[in-house]
């Protein structure tokens, strides 16, 4: 029976690994997103004050970046386990209780209003390429080009979450199987 539930994990598994490899590669890009926003914001802070010169362009390339960060982010802070849970009752639960919280949450909280917002936010990028959307600032960027990170971000940490409910049913599967392997013959 074991070898039976380890053949079916074992792809699932293989699917959660590349997703994982997938936002393990976004996080390191927004870890360099962070020291690009505070060079870029740095570097016109000092060109505004030292030569009364600023560009609406670099502003905005701040919010661009700091805009993918937290949407790219979110799915490699979740890959990682550090996103923010209420720990108060988390803790309190033996791991199997804290394996079927995050599977419960994840399946039925996440992963589908994750995929509810991105359907509901594609129009709103549609609509701004669509027009070919520009900022209304003098030497603003374009506006459409960000605007797809807000779906493109959700479905991500929607991806993401796929991938710890896959890992989630292996850990909950590993514990029944150490419990029937232990578990003591009834006379």
């Amino acid at each position: 029976m074991a070898t039976a539930r380890e053949n079916t994990m074992r792809p699932l598994l293989a699917v959660s690994g590349g997703i994982d490899q997938i936002n393990e590669k976004i996080g390191y890009i927004c870890n360099f997103l962070v020291l690009a926003a505070c060079i870029v914001s740095a570097g016109n802070a000092m060109i505004r004050y030292a030569f009364g010169y600023s560009s609406n362009g670099w502003l905005e390339l701040q919010w661009y970046m700091f805009a993918i960060l937290v949407m790219f982010g979110a799915s490699y802070t979740f890959k990682r386990n550090e996103h923010v849970r209420v720990e108060l009752f988390y803790l309190l639960l033996s791991e199997r209780g804290q394996l079927w919280l995050d599977l419960i949450g994840t399946l039925f909280f996440l992963i589908p209003s994750c995929l509810l917002l991105s359907y509901l936010s594609w129009p709103f990028f549609m609509q701004a390429y669509s027009v070919g959307e520009i900022s209304g600032n003098a030497g603003g960027l374009l506006r459409w080009p960000i605007k797809i990170v807000v779906p493109v971000g959700l479905v991500m940490l929607a991806l993401q979450g796929v991938s710890e409910v896959i890992k989630r049913i292996a850990a909950l599967q590993n514990l029944l199987t150490i419990d029937a392997k232990y578990e003591r013959p009834t006379q």
